[in-house]
């Protein structure tokens, strides 16, 4: 005869997550002390499925999630017109509405940056080859554009997405197994540089500032592959950053200054990759 209590103190071990496969239970990955392990994890997935995607070498396009397509942006504006036509007075509605002015008057950057993943991409994506890869962080505005003209030219693209507290929605043009959610920022930064053969940044925000003085850094330091870093936009960087005020101050050496390039259009940022690898961007393959 079976023992009722045997019994259930069996199936109360069974049920226990103390049994559980280490790496099927969720709360013990969790936990804090298990923090290297999920850093470690966060460092492998990528790597080893993009080795196994065969991808040799990497573009990375930055940009602000804020720049949008034209005529998504030119709706933001109208949004913010009627609401403030109802209350001309509201402070807040004032600024919003300067704000989707300005946004609209950058729109032609999502347009740019399409472009030049849509170059990159023709260019480098050949006869089964995977060098040149755009990479983005996977989200909206200028990460969209960027996947967007990979995938126009039927091409693979990376997203390199995070979990935020208002979660991060992939955008819909990433290669589907190349798109990686991330915990941990360092790691995604990591997988940024490995393969990266060069770095264009769009105008964006702090994330965009962050990632850019990040690569600038490794530079400047030695700690990273050489590798064109070009600004598109160079009215909008010269405002935001006055590089050129570190290097009279005395805090960055002149030749730091080289590390930067500005370009104002696609067609420009591909023939500085071009120019920095020896080839002119006429050619075919990859730089």
């Amino acid at each position: 005869m079976s023992d009722p209590t045997a019994d259930l103190k069996l199936q109360a071990i069974l049920d226990s997550t103390t049994y559980l496969h280490a790496f099927e239970d969720r709360e013990f990955l969790n936990r804090a002390d298990l923090r290297p392990v999920r850093m470690l994890l966060e460092l492998l997935k990528p790597e080893l499925l993009m080795q196994e995607a065969r991808i040799r070498s990497t573009i990375v396009v930055f940009g602000g999630t804020q720049i949008i397509e034209r005529a998504r942006a030119e709706q933001r504006l109208a949004d913010a017109r009627d609401a403030l036509a109802a209350a001309p007075q509201d402070k807040t509605l004032q600024r919003t509405h300067s704000r989707a002015e300005k946004l609209l008057a950058k729109s032609w950057y999502y347009d740019e940056a399409r472009e030049f993943t849509r170059i990159v991409s023709s260019a480098c994506q050949t006869n089964g080859e995977c060098d040149y890869v755009v990479v983005t962080g996977g989200g909206p505005g200028i990460m969209e554009a960027g996947n967007r003209g990979a995938q126009d030219v039927g091409a693979k693209s990376i997203g390199l997405n995070i979990t935020l507290p208002a979660e991060q929605v992939p955008n819909s043009y990433i290669s589907p197994e190349l798109c990686f959610q991330f915990r941990y920022f360092a790691m995604r930064k990591f997988h940024f540089v490995l393969r990266a053969k060069a770095l264009v940044v769009f105008p964006g925000g702090f994330g965009t500032l962050d990632e850019l003085f990040e690569v600038l850094t490794l530079r400047q330091t030695g700690r990273m592959q050489q590798i064109p870093i070009i600004l598109v936009g160079r009215k909008y960087w010269e405002q935001v950053v006055n590089f050129q005020f570190l290097a009279d101050e005395g805090v960055i050496a002149d030749a730091h200054l080289e590390l930067l390039q500005y370009a104002e259009n696609a067609a420009e940022a591909w023939q500085q990759v071009c120019q920095f690898y020896g080839q002119g961007p006429g050619q075919s393959g990859h730089a």
